[in-house]
């Protein structure tokens, strides 16, 4: 019996076209497995990168406490640019807390005592405001002086009665911002604008009498050209001198009004005519003295 073998070739060219097709399809899977995880990489790279960019890499920075109604957005603006000037946007870790209170007190002598703190996403600043009383003029420059004689630069701050000083001796060099200003006269003309200050508070917080003064002057301190003339004289904005007389505490050695008398006389004129101005001249250094009523200025 024999056996034919005539389709075996065609048998074999199936088999082998189907072993290629195959190897093909295998192949094509193989790159679309590699496309798919190609794809699955740059999408999960394009994720992270895009939680990157959304998470804030800039700090957080808070004012924390009660900030006073006189201090202005451009004095504020001023803690948060010093409180970056040294870190950028560096992390929130104790090594930049130490960077910011550095450059608070570097940069921003209007906080004292300055305490900062980190949370897990910000920053928070605390601290003292010096609040100005004084202004003077120095040349061309212009400064503020806090309760402290401490020096503060000058800008515009609407809401508080700042009083400029005058007559101050010749001053050899200025301390520079942040620091004391140790001169005698100086310090007697916040003696009297401080003791304002806190009778302000006392007796007439809606109405303070200090928004009344101009200017203190001291060109006279302790008698330098002229014993027998005034120490201290204020002027109002109504042109009313005021007859301060020696600097706090002195009053005994000049035979004046004491202190807390002189301050008696000014409140009570004050609170029972709603002003300082409309006399020429209120004398409080001479005890029993009778201070000028505005029916008297003629």
């Amino acid at each position: 019996m024999g056996i034919s073998l005539g389709h075996a070739p065609a048998k074999r060219a199936k088999l082998l076209s189907s072993l290629n097709l195959f190897g093909v399809l295998k192949f094509l899977l193989f790159i679309c497995s590699l496309a798919a995880v190609l794809v699955g990489f740059a999408f999960l790279d394009g994720y992270v990168k895009e939680q990157t960019l959304i998470r804030p890499n800039r700090l957080t920075i808070e004012l924390a406490g009660d900030t006073p109604g006189w201090v202005s957005e451009k004095l504020r603006n001023r803690v948060f640019a010093a409180a970056t000037a040294e870190i950028g946007n560096t992390q929130v870790d104790q090594n930049a807390t130490v960077l910011i209170q550095r450059s608070i007190k570097r940069l921003v002598p209007w906080l004292q005592d300055v305490r900062v703190q980190a949370t897990h996403n910000s920053i928070l600043i605390e601290g003292h405001w010096r609040k100005p009383i004084a202004l003077v003029k120095a040349g061309r420059d212009t400064f503020y002086i806090d309760g402290e004689l401490v020096v503060l630069d000058y800008m515009p701050i609407s809401d508080l009665p700042v009083v400029i000083v005058d007559g101050l001796g010749a001053i050899e060099q200025r301390p520079g911002l942040g620091q004391k200003w140790h001169s005698d006269d100086l310090a007697a003309a916040l003696g009297v604008l401080s003791r304002l200050e806190r009778m302000d508070a006392v007796v007439s917080p809606d109405k303070p009498l200090m928004r009344e003064i101009d200017r203190i002057n001291v060109s006279n301190f302790n008698g330098r050209k002229n014993k027998r003339q005034p120490h201290i004289v204020l002027y109002t904005k109504g042109k009313t001198q005021i007859i301060w007389g020696a600097e706090i505490g002195t009053w005994q050695r000049h035979l004046e009004s004491p202190d807390d008398d002189k301050l008696a006389k000014l409140y009570t004129y004050y609170q029972q005519y709603g002003t300082l101005s409309g006399v020429k001249y209120i004398n409080l250094r001479d005890p029993q003295q009778t201070i000028y009523l505005p029916v008297d200025k003629y």
